[in-house]
């Protein structure tokens, strides 16, 4: 990378050039350890309400602590707490690694205590890291950089995750499972004490906006006018939906389905690397057409996904579902994320992102809480097609899921509004055509009979995207 790629001032530009590596470190820590911590639960011999209270009550508790970051911060720094929450959470993959050695029988609810905190140590810097890089990026190179560094932290996460998987199925295999989670904890330990010494190079600017206004009248006001408030519970029901099945994926893949852990690293991996490749296509759509329209067509298409899984338990089939659930998901979190930051004033928009978070997390349990009472009572079933006779519950929770998704995206998607308009309009059927590629010259011909929107913005660079401060975490593998 050139001198000066990413900013003119050396001292900024070396900060964000260690950004990127500190990006790519911690993206090892999530495909080599957090892709792993339902399995890990499994492995516990947690039962399914248990792994669905792991995947999400820590997410929830957790969340809270952004809201304590964007008031502290003021006092403490924004720098500083960013190192402190990162280094916190460095040290608590040590008692993680240790856990059945120490907890024996305990050790599912020591787990619980413990990623409560490791998410809380996450949400600690988290805003503070947001705000920061706001002011290191600059308007114009903005969607450049974020790309750069999104392109980079996706591919590692899938490379970490695949080489960790292998690592976890041969010593699974050799009848070591223990020493597995033992070995790929650890790599996620060094992995985040390297993201940690590369945020130290991170460059505390002089803050180019006035601190969040954190009083309630009067985001109402402007909130209410932007549709900022409809957006973020739309985001929140539909995540509570998604939450229904989201923590049972690994559930049914590693218990019901049998699979080992090599398959699942397989199939996971299917829907990172799925997402990575359509990051640039998802961006230049958005760029064009604009975050709404992307943001309706994949509301249509993640009811499907969950539902995909009724038809067959066959390998090949569920690799295609993880593709096409990457698709999706890579789609929502870009268009949601941009929209988030379009609709809310940027004065107040640290301490709205907090409790915008907040309610995801909310969604995300209640409906996870939901799932794990219908997976008590409701009686087992097999798929539609397939060889196996697989039984499982789990079967109900994932179509439930879909019908809630559709629910919530008939009745509220069309909704959300965007501020910017876009340079070029399509229609729903065209944006699907143009992504799955059904026709070899769509995008020649949506290029060419694309209507000018009035008033549209002719802006080089794309919205910035960073799919890894997503409001929520998808804990169901892609689906």
């Amino acid at each position: 990378m050139p001198a000066g790629q990413f900013s003119k001032d050396p001292v900024v530009d070396k900060a964000l050039r260690h950004s990127v590596r500190d990006g790519m470190a911690y993206s090892v820590q999530v495909g080599a350890g957090e892709t792993y911590f339902s399995a890990f639960a499994l492995f516990l011999r947690a039962t399914a309400p248990q792994v669905a209270l792991l995947s999400t009550l820590p997410l929830l508790l957790a969340s809270s602590a952004q809201i304590f970051s964007a008031w502290i911060g003021n006092y403490v720094g924004r720098r500083r707490l960013v190192l402190m929450g990162c280094a916190l959470q460095t040290l608590l993959w040590l008692p993680i690694v240790v856990l059945p050695a120490i907890f024996g029988e305990y050790s599912v609810p020591a787990l619980l205590v413990l990623l409560v905190l490791y998410h809380s140590a996450n949400n600690l810097a988290a805003p503070q890291w947001t705000s920061i890089m706001r002011d290191l990026v600059s308007e114009r190179r903005r969607g450049r950089y974020f790309a750069h560094r999104t392109r980079l932290t996706t591919i590692t996460t899938f490379v970490s995750l695949v080489a960790c998987g292998l690592i976890l199925h041969e010593l699974d295999t050799a009848g070591r499972t223990y020493f597995g989670f033992v070995v790929i904890f650890l790599v996620a330990f060094v992995a985040r004490s390297i993201s940690v010494y590369h945020l130290t190079f991170l460059y505390e600017a002089p803050p180019t906006t006035t601190a969040p206004d954190m009083h309630i009248e009067h985001w109402w006001r402007t909130l209410l006018s932007t549709g900022a408030i409809g957006f973020s519970v739309y985001v929140a029901l539909m995540n509570a939906a998604v939450g229904i099945s989201s923590p049972f994926f690994t559930v049914y893949m590693l218990r019901d389905l049998d699979l080992s852990y090599f398959e699942f690293t397989v199939l996971t991996g299917t829907s990172v690397l799925c997402q990575f490749l359509m990051l640039t296509t998802w961006g230049r759509i958005a760029d064009v057409y604009g975050n709404r329209l992307i943001l309706i067509v994949t509301s249509i298409s993640l009811p499907i996904v969950p539902s995909l899984w009724l038809l067959s338990d066959d390998f090949w089939l569920l690799m295609l579902f993880q593709a096409l659930a990457g698709l999706s998901w890579s789609g929502f979190t870009l268009s949601a994320g941009n929209l988030l930051y379009e609709l809310v004033p940027q004065t107040r928009r640290a301490a709205y992102v907090a409790f915008h978070n907040v309610g995801t997390a909310a969604g995300v349990f209640g409906g996870a809480m939901l799932g794990a009472l219908l997976e008590v009572v409701l009686p087992p079933r097999g798929v539609l097609l397939g060889d196996s006779a697989v039984l499982s519950n789990l079967l109900y929770l994932f179509v439930i899921s879909g019908i809630a998704r559709a629910f919530v995206a008939a009745l509220l998607a069309r909704r959300v509004r965007e501020l910017r308009k876009p340079r070029r309009a399509m229609s729903a059927p065209a944006l699907v055509l143009r992504v799955t590629g059904l026709n070899a010259m769509v995008g020649f011909i949506y290029d060419f009979i694309g209507r000018p929107a009035t008033d549209g913005d002719d802006r080089d660079e794309p919205s910035p995207s960073q799919p890894e401060a997503a409001a929520a975490k998808k804990g169901d593998n892609g689906a």
